[in-house]
């Protein structure tokens, strides 16, 4: 989302995350922004029995954790890296001055936090269905039309069933079942246990 060049410039640093390590939690103060270059993180909120929903994937060149940035609250969910991954880290404090020095920057996060806010308002009003197959038909077209978790040139979906789970309050078993009736319906396509959608 920022160059790295820019980021550094104002002091950020690289941290690298080891496969499942958590970077922040849930209810935690915030004191920096974390820009993903390698890897994978995802964004979770965890039950008192331990289950992940997960509110978002993270992908190289994409932010996560912004909102205390801009209201000054605690971390809304956790972020745990799915592998080992590589980021970068800025001040909360110098973050605020480059997008004092670079307001073309600042307008892009709203539209970026107005961009998730959306989509919990899609996602929301699904979760609320009883129908597993608008659940994972919603999330797929979603991620399809903004580009992300999917082959630009073959449609080859790139989220596990258990990812599809935990972004949709789902079983993994229910999903595969839902999966198997899309494809029945001609909806989506399977093909050496790769979904096409």
């Amino acid at each position: 989302m920022i160059d790295a060049d820019l980021l550094l410039s104002f002091g950020s640093t690289y941290k690298k995350a080891a496969a499942n390590e958590v970077l922040f939690r849930e209810g935690e103060e915030c004191h920096f922004y974390y820009q993903l270059v390698e890897g994978s993180v995802r964004w979770v909120n965890i039950n008192d029995e331990g289950k992940e929903y997960v509110q978002d994937m993270i992908a190289p060149g994409e932010s996560l954790g912004e909102m205390p940035l801009f209201d000054d609250g605690p971390y809304a969910a956790t972020a745990i890296a799915n592998k080992e991954s590589i980021l970068l880290r800025l001040q909360k404090h110098h973050f605020h001055q480059l997008l004092k020095e670079e307001p073309e920057i600042h307008f892009l996060f709203s539209q970026l936090l107005a961009k998730r806010l959306r989509f919990k308002f899609l996602m929301s009003k699904v979760l609320a269905s009883n129908k597993p197959e608008e659940k994972i038909c919603t999330l797929l077209t979603y991620y399809k039309i903004n580009k992300k978790f999917f082959c630009s040139k073959c449609n080859m979906v790139q989220l596990t069933r258990q990812q599809i789970a935990d972004m949709t309050g789902l079983r993994v078993e229910t999903v595969i079942r839902s999966i198997r009736q899309l494809q029945e319906k001609g909806k989506l396509a399977i093909a050496k246990g790769r979904v096409y959608f």
